[in-house]
């Protein structure tokens, strides 16, 4: 007979599983992917925060990304560094830390998915109606679309998370490398089907809204660049449409890999590196991605590496 340990406030993480080897390896490739992470995102708030023609509403929406990415790979990656050094026995994380993580976590990852919505809003306003531009997307529009994002991802993955809680636990171990929802409620011996039926309900509703308005926002933009002969405007829709849609297809395909890699219990180690991958592709590619692209950043860029240049002789 199985013995339980009935709502241990202890819990156990199994973590990677890393060879003695490959730790150190590891380590530095999270850390330092961990520190680029931090200061391009940092940099990339700091700048449009401090330059003036930075105050448009498609840098503002932008912000989302760099703070989502800060807070959910801070919440995660330190962590995760701590418990590579730590032999498998010693990985513990008291419960309300988990669910701290849990909901981090998830509220990072539909956030991804929200940002990126309001952000594709802003690209079809500018394209689609740009004589209304100015109009439709003031300083209140931007705080509206930035509010909702992070407010929908906070009920949702509030709910999520309280349909969890609200069970006993009656196991110690976290089968993952990081805690989130599914990890939690494998740990009840309950009867957990309200929470898969809401968990699915959940990722049925966030996919089809993220990818339904991200084909219809395009399929727009497309329509009206095939009508238009103006050369200026099929140029700048390609060059901030394919940025943003490039960033969107890294985030998807990130998710995606978990999702299918959840169906083959064989490959639950790749499937781990894939969740953790998941934080750290993003946040390192897309202030990357919107720096190269954006004349506004590299013209401020070139600008403060020519002062520095001078200061310096």
């Amino acid at each position: 007979m199985e013995n339980y340990t009935y709502n241990s406030f202890t819990l156990q993480l199994e973590g990677l599983k890393v060879t003695d080897v490959s730790v150190y390896p590891v380590f530095l490739f999270f850390f330092f992917s961990y520190l680029i992470i931090i200061l391009v995102n940092v940099g990339i708030a700091v700048l449009v925060f401090i330059d003036k023609s930075l105050h448009q509403p498609m840098y503002l929406l932008f912000c989302n990304l760099p703070v989502n990415d800060i807070v959910g790979n801070s919440i995660m990656v330190p962590r995760l560094l701590s418990d590579i050094l730590q032999p498998p026995s010693e990985r513990t994380i008291s419960y309300y830390e988990c669910v701290v993580q849990a909901f981090t976590t998830h509220v990072y990852g539909t956030t991804c998915h929200t940002a990126l919505m309001i952000m594709a809003f802003d690209r079809y306003v500018a394209i689609c109606n740009p004589l209304r531009y100015a109009a439709i997307m003031t300083n209140k529009m931007v705080i509206k679309l930035t509010v909702s994002a992070w407010g929908v991802a906070f009920v949702l993955v509030g709910i999520l998370l309280g349909l969890t809680i609200r069970l006993n636990r009656c196991r110690t171990l976290i089968t993952n490398p990081f805690c989130d929802n599914a990890s939690l409620f494998k740990l009840s011996c309950e009867d957990v089907f309200i929470n898969n039926i809401y968990g699915l309900a959940f990722t049925v509703v966030l996919f089809t809204g993220s990818i339904g308005s991200t084909v219809l926002t395009y399929t727009k933009i497309t329509v009206v660049c095939l009508m238009s002969n103006n050369k200026s405007l099929n140029s700048k829709a390609l060059k901030t449409c394919s940025t943003h849609l490039f960033a969107y297809l890294i985030m998807l395909s990130s998710g995606m890999v978990i999702i299918i890699l959840h169906r083959f219990p064989q490959y639950s180690d790749y499937r781990k590196l894939a969740a953790i991958l998941f934080h750290i592709i993003p946040g390192c590619l897309n202030p990357i991605i919107y720096g190269v692209q954006s004349k506004e950043i590299r013209k401020f860029l070139s600008q403060w590496f020519q002062l520095r240049k001078v200061l310096s002789s």
